[in-house]
C-alpha cells in the first residue's frame, strides 16, 4: 500500500504486518498528528540481517537516533550492511529505519523523498523546524 505522511509517500509492504489497511492507515493518521508515538503492530521480521536490524530500529524510541554503526555493533555485523539493510526495510515509519543515521551526517534514505523525508521525520519526531538539520 501507498500511505502519506508529512507530505511524503510511502511504500509500505503490508503482507509483513498483521494489521488490516484502515488500522494502519489510522495508526499513521494518529502518528503524523502528533497522537501517536509507536505502532500497535504484529511485524514478521524476516530471517538473517535485515530482520535483526529492523528488530533493533523498531527497537529505538521516538525522537531519538542511532548511527548505522551502533546497529552493526548491535547486531553484529559492518556500517555499510546495515545502512543496505534499512534500505530494503519494507515498512518505512511503522520500523523506523528515518532514525539511523550517519557518525558525521544523516545518512541516506531510500524511501520516497529520500533525505528531504528523512530530515522532516526527524524534525517532526524531535518537535524541530526543518531548519535544525
Amino acid at each position: 500500500m501507498q500511505a502519506d505522511v508529512l507530505g511524503d509517500t510511502y511504500d509500505i509492504d503490508e503482507s509483513v504486518l498483521g494489521v488490516s489497511s484502515a488500522a494502519l492507515r489510522r495508526q499513521l493518521r494518529e502518528y503524523e498528528t502528533g497522537d501517536r508515538r509507536t505502532f500497535d503492530v504484529d511485524v514478521a521480521f524476516p530471517d538473517g540481517l535485515l530482520g535483526d536490524v529492523m528488530r533493533a530500529m523498531a527497537a529505538i524510541p521516538y525522537g531519538e537516533t542511532r548511527t548505522y554503526g551502533e546497529l552493526a555493533s548491535e547486531v553484529g555485523s559492518a556500517a555499510q550492511a546495515v545502512g543496505q539493510a534499512c534500505g530494503a526495510n519494507p515498512v518505512p515509519v511503522v520500523v523506523p529505519c528515518h532514525r539511523v543515521v550517519g557518525a558525521s551526517s544523516l545518512g541516506g534514505f531510500s524511501a520516497h523523498g529520500g533525505v528531504d523525508a528523512k530530515r522532516a521525520l526527524l524534525a517532526f519526531e524531535r518537535g524541530e523546524s526543518l531548519d535544525a538539520f
